[in-house]
């Protein structure tokens, strides 16, 4: 598959859309490198995907004998703390009042990232070969006819904890955490529509996992799309990127601050992935991601800090994320 710059991405999608021809697409976290394939010309033995509407996967009726082999060397907490602490001094300073770090963990598997794909029970699910396996709960943005909707994702908390799904809701770290994304994606939103509003807020959702359930909280926000943007997918898409729920506001500010934090680039991941058919777009926030250099394997994922953030606390939410939702 071809990839496009920014640019010519966001032409090739309009022009696509104008054309009533389908496709899907892949965006980089900093939104510089693009994958769009109209979806007839997708060659399987590269790229599958499997949504809620729409796959190209094969079926996953495969009999596996062997366990499942997992091994994480989670983050250097001494580097981890110094991460924490930079963005936290960043808040006080008043330049971030949510901030998005991630991290990279090595991982030992006895899966291949095509396994990966074929077993994971997830909402969105994409393996592009040699690259990546994504497996993701995090709708991004969904887009029928003018309406336009967003359900960000913030909250964490494992489900065999003792009265987890209160315990989760009344934890004020991540009820402000909620509440500060939830503000950005409906300013976000406002970009490209009108009349946005929370339609529903901070509901829980309950995740499986190879490390057993987990509990999520999200929120729903929706909007008319202004008439510049009801046809021209690329336009509207961009002008949404990076996603709010994996940087943090103000946004503009906040990129700049996790890209002094993190120690490494994220390249594909926290970009966004989806597909475009006669008038209706699905799409989703590439979270729950494993990537390949010189064949070894990478886990990236990472946790909202605010001026609440226990650091101890967010190192091991860290670690709890690092899974497969193979069960």
């Amino acid at each position: 598959m071809k990839i496009y710059s920014r640019e010519v991405a966001i032409q090739r999608m309009n022009s696509l859309a104008n054309q009533n021809k389908e496709f899907f697409f892949i965006i980089s976290y900093d939104t510089k490198q693009a994958y769009i394939e109209e979806l007839a010309n997708i060659d399987n033995a590269r790229l599958l995907f499997s949504f809620p509407d729409l796959s190209n996967a094969p079926s996953a009726n495969i009999q596996y004998k062997n366990d499942i082999e997992w091994k994480m060397i989670p983050p250097n907490r001494n580097a981890y703390n110094r991460s924490i602490e930079y963005v936290k001094s960043n808040i006080r300073a008043g330049n971030s009042y949510l901030t998005n770090l991630t991290c990279r963990m090595p991982i030992e598997t006895n899966l291949t990232m095509h396994d990966i794909f074929q077993r994971s029970k997830a909402l969105y699910k994409c393996w592009l070969r040699d690259r990546f396996v994504c497996f993701s709960p995090e709708i991004f943005v969904r887009v029928d006819g003018e309406i336009i909707s967003s359900f960000p994702m913030k909250g964490t908390i494992d489900a065999t904890v003792t009265n987890a799904a209160e315990e989760l809701m009344k934890n004020p770290k991540e009820a402000a955490e909620h509440a500060t994304i939830v503000d950005l994606i409906r300013n976000d939103l406002s970009i490209v529509a009108n009349s946005v509003r929370v339609e529903r807020y901070r509901y829980i959702d309950r995740l499986e996992t190879n490390h057993g359930a987990i509990l999520q909280t999200s929120s729903e926000i929706r909007g008319h799309l202004a008439p510049p943007y009801l046809h021209n997918p690329g336009s509207m898409l961009f002008a949404l990127l990076p996603a709010g729920s994996i940087t943090g506001a103000p946004k503009r500010k906040t990129v700049q601050i996790i890209s002094e934090a993190e120690d490494y680039e994220r390249g594909f991941y926290t970009g966004v992935m989806g597909y475009y058919s006669h008038g209706r777009l699905d799409s989703a926030v590439m979270i729950r991601f494993i990537d390949q250099e010189d064949g070894k394997f990478f886990y990236k994922a990472g946790g909202g800090i605010t001026a609440r953030s226990d650091n101890e606390a967010e190192y091991q939410e860290v670690i709890e994320k690092v899974y497969v939702p193979i069960y």
